[in-house]
């Protein structure tokens, strides 16, 4: 890889091996994500995905490997890749008590943004939160929750945000309402490494799709160049293209099932 290439890399991992009480949970991971992009990290529960993502967010070291985001070592520079990132977690991590204004500023005060409340407004306006700005948190529906917890997370502008299964639980119309936040988080520059077990929220959203299983990732590309993978089925007057899950399910084995298209 050239030192160019190197350059327009977000985040950049090789060998990560991890283990617990003897466990191996990654066995060598690879992944490179360009600068601005989206990358869905997709596997079957236990694959590691939040494993590799608590390593690349330098909450958790890696037994082996090393790791760069936002051009910082992940193990020597840990402060620096901190304050380039945002983490987001499977479930909104919001003050109920508070309205999403208060949230928000209270936010922007631990992270000495100059000028917090003009920051929340922004935020607000940016994610179609204005109106609901000053009602409780506790009665947002789970979409504006999880609309909120990102607009939280982008607070202080990082270059990198982690998005750990962000819809686990919402219904149809709000993965749909934070599917769109996404879209406009790439569509500012922001890259956007997500981790998921759904396979059309990857399918959505992903620029490039990694599939982890056993510990390592086993493919990375584009969906189509997934889908090249499979062969299409032919029907008598009718070619099928493989789907998503066709490719995963092929990659991992028979050993994963699927239902209402999680994993």
């Amino acid at each position: 890889m050239s030192a160019e290439q190197r350059a327009d890399l977000a985040i950049s991992a090789r060998g990560i091996e991890k283990s617990f009480k003897g466990l191996h949970v990654l066995r060598g991971v690879d992944l490179d994500v360009r600068a601005g992009s989206i990358v869905a990290l997709l596997g079957s529960n236990g694959a590691g995905k939040t494993t590799l993502v608590r390593i690349l967010s330098t909450l958790t070291a890696a037994d082996a490997g090393t790791a760069m985001v936002n051009g910082f070592d992940v193990a020597s520079e840990g402060r620096a890749v901190r304050s380039s990132i945002s983490l987001t977690g499977q479930y909104a991590a919001i003050d109920e008590r508070l309205s999403g204004r208060e949230n928000l500023v209270l936010v922007a005060r631990l992270r000495h943004v100059p000028d917090p409340r003009a920051t929340a407004d922004d935020l607000l306006r940016r994610f179609a939160l204005s109106e609901a700005g000053g009602r409780k948190a506790g009665e947002y529906s789970g979409g504006m929750r999880r609309r909120l917890d990102i607009a939280m997370s982008l607070v202080g502008d990082p270059a990198v945000v982690f998005l750990d299964e962000p819809t686990t639980g919402l219904d149809p119309q709000s993965r749909g309402e934070v599917w769109e936040t996404v879209r406009r988080l790439a569509d500012g520059g922001t890259t956007v490494l997500l981790t998921t077990q759904y396979l059309d929220e990857a399918e959505q959203l992903a620029e490039r799709i990694a599939v982890l299983h056993e510990g390592t990732i086993i493919q990375y590309g584009t969906l189509a160049e997934l889908k090249r993978l499979l062969l299409p089925t032919e029907v008598e007057y009718v070619e099928k293209q493989p789907s998503l899950e066709d490719v995963f399910l092929a990659l991992v084995g028979s050993g994963a099932t699927t239902r209402g298209g999680s994993l």
